[in-house]
């Protein structure tokens, strides 16, 4: 991990979060609007619940009290032996996977199919995962070669869709009349969303965090995102997923996250999961990660290093 990366505390953040805690009562002294949804704010995803079902628990939808808490116990006691056998990369005090299960006690995030897994992939969709491992399995010739979250482009669990990660689980969301917008502090990424009748990008204007729009089902924000880059893939996504999210306040201090992806070209059949988010009171805190950080340029001089000691090897 790069000194570039060390998170230290976003003040921009902060200030945002106090605007979010007002937003509604400001709306409601002047008498003209509010939301139709209570989902402003600060909410946390970290979680124990893997998003794909694991294969010791096939044939369950839900755990036990008794088996969650094992459950819980059982991946805490995994991560401390990957930290025992790699300190560096697992160190428990900047990671936060998240201790325990989601509160419904689902054994993954992956409510559809019933059997909690990713579908199948296509035929294209398994070539272009290859290709993938292929380039990664391969010394970079440049930056391009490598991922976009080792490059600071993108988070790896800002999404869309948002999905629990290593660390930074959290995701700021402040609601106007006519945008949402949602700040997931992994790299330096807000999303706006429309909510108005603004017009999509063509065909052919790609972003990394696609195109989206909202709109309000009852107290339900709906965003449906196209477009993306094809460079970008969610479990083996392709750039021409349709990715539908839902969020939910279901209680006071939990928001009900689903999204669904719709891929055919990627999947045998569309699938969705459910994260159940909880208010958070901490301070967000800033990914100090930026394009050309010292860890890529590190990677890319150890490529070039070792390709020059091979060169001058003599021959066998």
């Amino acid at each position: 991990m790069s000194p570039t990366r060390r998170k230290r505390i976003l003040f921009p953040a902060v200030l945002l979060l106090a605007v979010v805690s007002s937003a509604p009562l400001c709306a409601q002294a002047g008498s003209v609007w509010s939301p139709p949804g209570d989902i402003d704010g600060l909410w946390d995803f970290a979680t124990a619940t893997p998003l794909q079902r694991p294969t010791a628990h096939a044939e369950k939808e839900y755990f036990t009290v008794e088996e969650a808490a094992q459950f819980e116990r059982d991946t805490i006691a995994r991560r401390a032996e990957a930290q025992k056998r790699s300190p560096s990369v697992h160190a428990p005090y900047w990671l936060d996977h998240g201790r325990n299960v989601q509160p419904s006690r689902r054994t993954s995030l992956i409510f559809d199919p019933p059997n909690g897994r990713i579908p199948p992939m296509t035929e294209d969709g398994r070539r272009r995962a290859q290709k993938r491992r292929d380039l990664r399995a391969s010394p970079p010739a440049g930056p391009e070669d490598r991922n976009l979250w080792e490059r600071c482009l993108m988070g790896f669990n800002a999404g869309p869709p948002m999905n629990p990660g290593g660390y930074n689980n959290n995701v700021l969301i402040l609601v106007t009349q006519d945008t949402v917008a949602l700040l997931n502090e992994m790299v330096h990424d807000t999303r706006i969303v429309p909510l108005d009748d603004q017009p999509r990008l063509p065909e052919h204007v790609r972003q990394f965090k696609g195109d989206s729009r909202g709109r309000w089902d009852g107290e339900t924000l709906v965003v449906e995102t196209r477009n993306f880059d094809p460079r970008i893939s969610f479990a083996g996504s392709g750039g021409n997923m349709l990715l539908t999210e839902r969020f939910t306040r279901f209680d006071g201090d939990t928001l009900l996250y689903e999204y669904t992806i719709d891929d055919p070209e990627s999947f045998e059949r569309r699938w969705s999961a459910r994260v159940e988010m909880k208010r958070s009171n901490q301070a967000i805190f800033e990914y100090a990660c930026h394009e050309g950080n010292y860890g890529l340029l590190n990677i890319l001089e150890y490529a070039r290093t070792n390709e020059k000691r091979a060169s001058q090897a003599p021959p066998e």
